[in-house]
């Protein structure tokens, strides 16, 4: 007995004339099935893949090509104008008149500019007392106070800018942590200049690391002259 097993394309033909036969027919029949079933997996499978593949590939490859938004270096920059600060030699340094209080005295220390331009001060001079010459510090120099805010004052040639000097009394403390010692003169260091003015002063200094003096912030004006 024979028989025709039609597949997609092929036609295969098997004898069933026994029962060996016949299992190599199914088998064969059974063989051709899958074979047909695994093609058209393949086939389903590939298309999709494909796609899904161009699909990311090309979407880096836009984003990498739009440039980053430019940024501007000048809008946070600011203008700078402005008079310049007073040079070393261009302003005189005189003591004005002191005011005594119970326990030390306040002295103004005036600033004149003898130059022929404008110029600016700002901030603390330096402020020391010494003893000399040949002039040595006598103990710590001038804490600057906080009880006035620093400002620009601008001195047009022959203006006036001063601050004001307190010296605490050194008898007010013990003489073992004091050690009293007698200043002859005040060193003084004009904001943002390097040369110091030397202005006679008789007060007593603590040798020891105890704070005397304090220092106030240049302001517009004079304090008067002795």
């Amino acid at each position: 007995m024979r028989a025709l097993i039609v597949l997609e394309g092929t036609t295969v033909m098997a004898r069933f004339g026994s029962s060996r036969t016949r299992w190599a027919a199914a088998a064969l029949a059974c063989f051709a099935a899958l074979a047909l079933a695994g093609c058209g997996s393949s086939n389903s499978s590939s298309s999709p893949a494909t796609s899904a593949s161009s699909a990311s590939s090309s979407s880096p490859a836009q984003a990498a090509t739009t440039p980053p938004a430019p940024v501007s270096s000048t809008s946070n920059t600011p203008a700078v104008v402005g008079v310049p600060a007073c040079p070393n030699g261009s302003l005189k340094v005189t003591q004005g008149l002191g005011q005594g209080y119970a326990g030390g005295v306040y002295e103004v220390i005036d600033f004149t500019n003898t130059s022929a331009s404008t110029c600016t001060l700002y901030g603390y001079p330096g402020v020391a007392l010494v003893s000399g010459p040949p002039y040595a510090q006598i103990g710590l120099a001038a804490k600057r106070g906080t009880t006035t805010p620093a400002a620009v004052v601008t001195l047009a040639p022959g203006a006036v800018a001063n601050a004001t000097l307190q010296i605490v009394d050194a008898l007010n403390y013990p003489t073992a942590t004091c050690s009293p010692a007698a200043a002859t003169d005040l060193q003084v260091f004009p904001p943002g200049q390097t040369v110091a003015v030397y202005l006679p002063n008789k007060s007593e200094a603590c040798a020891e690391p105890v704070q005397t003096t304090f220092i106030g912030p240049v302001q517009a004006g004079s304090g008067g002259n002795s």
